[in-house]
């Protein structure tokens, strides 16, 4: 599983990759969640495996870089990198390849963005990025997208559903 972190530039239809770069995930991941929040954030104020997070987790993984099998995760009502918004899981088969991947991951998690947040991306200052299933992880049974919200500008508190920004 790798995060992407991107944006739509100028807020067209390109979506190209920001600054920050992947960072690969090792292992498996057959998580759920749907596009639902949920009301017990996984593995609160301590380190979570990547596998475990779920719809409505906040994380400080903006500094995570290189190889990572865990993320530190919070209460939302504390400062956090980010949050999940919405788990996709892709359909069983032969890994689709990456750039089949990113695409899904772009296309899913921008639909679901204004759903989650009460505008659309275009109109909002936030952004969004992404875990996805690597060959590697593929292999080992892993089939989520798993969508994540942040700010730019910096850390945020409390759950960003519904912040209509």
């Amino acid at each position: 599983m790798t995060i992407k972190l991107d944006k739509l530039w100028g807020r067209g239809l390109a979506v190209i990759a920001v600054g920050a770069a992947s960072i690969v995930l090792a292992g498996c991941s057959l998580l759920g969640g749907g596009g639902t929040t949920t009301d017990t954030p996984t593995g609160e104020g301590e380190t979570t495996d990547v596998f475990t997070i779920k719809v409505g987790d906040c994380l400080n993984d903006g500094g995570v870089d290189g190889e990572v099998s865990e993320v530190p995760t919070v209460d939302c009502a504390e400062e956090h990198d980010s949050e999940a918004y919405d788990s996709i899981l892709i359909a069983d088969g032969d890994y689709p390849g990456e750039d089949a991947v990113l695409e899904q991951a772009d296309s899913e998690c921008y639909t679901s963005f204004a759903e989650f947040v009460g505008v659309s991306y275009d109109e909002s200052a936030l952004q969004f990025a992404y875990y996805y299933p690597t060959q590697q992880s593929w292999d080992q049974g892993d089939r989520e997208i798993l969508c994540l919200i942040y700010d730019e500008a910096g850390k945020t508190t409390g759950s960003l559903a519904g912040a209509a920004r």
